[in-house]
């Protein structure tokens, strides 16, 4: 799956009637923005201004390519965190993993390794673009040496439409041993007063309750997921936490303010997202509704729980995974 690799702009715009999405290849692959362009209208008429779907990246996130301020960034090749860096992955060599801390001053690394480091453009047309990343292993000269130790390859392919865009990921073990894995992406959502979140969960679904370093210590089925099926408004929400038995749908909705009409968006996503991470840090301008394919430090509670509450997988050498999420948006 090699493409020609082409120049990396520091923002590249796709357009599809007035939906606009901007991706920043060098910043970890990530999502600038996602918006409705404004709209003007005839003489003495009101236009309709610009319409932000995901939070978009600041200038001073761009300048110092920041992912954690950028609309959505990928996670690959696994997703949430890794208790202390440390894992023993399973197969026929049980390979330590050994990885340093990656996120602010917490002792444990999160999000796998592609958010951090620059994509290339492969591909690229007026509403589509091809991002290109390749992973080698340093030279562990050392047994305490870190780093993750398996060689892969993850592709972005981004399609925007007049509804929405969708994305699929693709990774790919360029190793030739078997890699424990999983994938997701990270979006930012803006939280403007009276916004819902309405989630699609079975019956079953429960939710890791974690610890101060947001680490799972048990599943449970709290009020919580009951108010986030039948929808609930994200401000009265303050939580960290996975969830399982996710049916990879969930939808915001803002409602009518001012002049403002009101407005929805759809996330829908494909096996093996799975899971689903909420983060709604109580007064601050925006949430994370993240679609995932496994549970925070999945490795480290093999054997103790169930494999449907952990998620993860391991790719053969050669072999890949592809997913797909898709976001849809309109306004009322």
């Amino acid at each position: 799956m090699t493409e020609q690799i082409l120049s990396v702009p520091e923002l590249l715009s796709l357009k599809s009637g007035d939906l606009v999405l901007e991706l920043a290849p060098g910043v970890g692959g990530s999502i600038a923005s996602f918006y409705s362009a404004a709209q003007s209208t005839a003489v003495g008429k009101k236009g309709r201004a610009r319409i932000d779907w995901l939070r978009p990246a600041s200038a001073a996130a761009m300048a110092a390519h920041d992912p954690l301020g950028m609309a959505s960034f990928p996670l690959l090749p696994w997703c949430n965190r890794l208790r202390d860096g440390r894992a023993l992955a399973q197969g026929r060599h049980g390979r330590a993993i050994r990885l340093a801390p990656n996120f602010q001053d917490s002792p444990h690394t999160i999000h796998g390794v592609a958010w951090q480091l620059p994509w290339q453009l492969s591909q690229s047309s007026a509403d589509s673009a091809l991002l290109e990343f390749s992973y080698q292993p340093a030279q562990q000269a050392e047994p305490e040496s870190t780093g993750w130790p398996w060689a892969f390859s993850a592709w972005q392919r981004f399609k925007l439409d007049a509804r929405g865009f969708a994305c699929q990921m693709t990774l790919r073990n360029d190793s030739d041993e078997a890699m424990p894995f999983g994938l997701g992406h990270h979006p930012y959502f803006p939280h403007l007063p009276g916004t819902r979140l309405q989630c699609d969960f079975s019956e079953e679904a429960q939710m890791w309750e974690s610890d101060a370093h947001c680490l799972p210590t048990g599943l449970v089925q709290p009020e919580s997921l009951h108010d986030l099926r039948a929808g609930v408004e994200v401000a009265r929400l303050d939580l960290d936490n996975n969830f399982t038995g996710w049916q990879r749908r969930f939808q915001v909705d803002w409602p009518e303010s001012g002049s403002e009409a009101g407005r929805q968006l759809t996330l829908t996503a494909a096996s093996p997202l799975d899971f689903f991470v909420l983060y709604c840090p109580q007064g601050q301008p925006f949430f994370c509704a993240e679609p995932v394919s496994n549970c925070t430090d999945w490795l480290n509670l093999q054997g103790e729980v169930p494999t449907e509450a952990l998620g993860g997988g391991e790719l053969a050498p050669g072999a890949t995974c592809s997913t797909t999420f898709r976001v849809d948006v309109r306004v009322a």
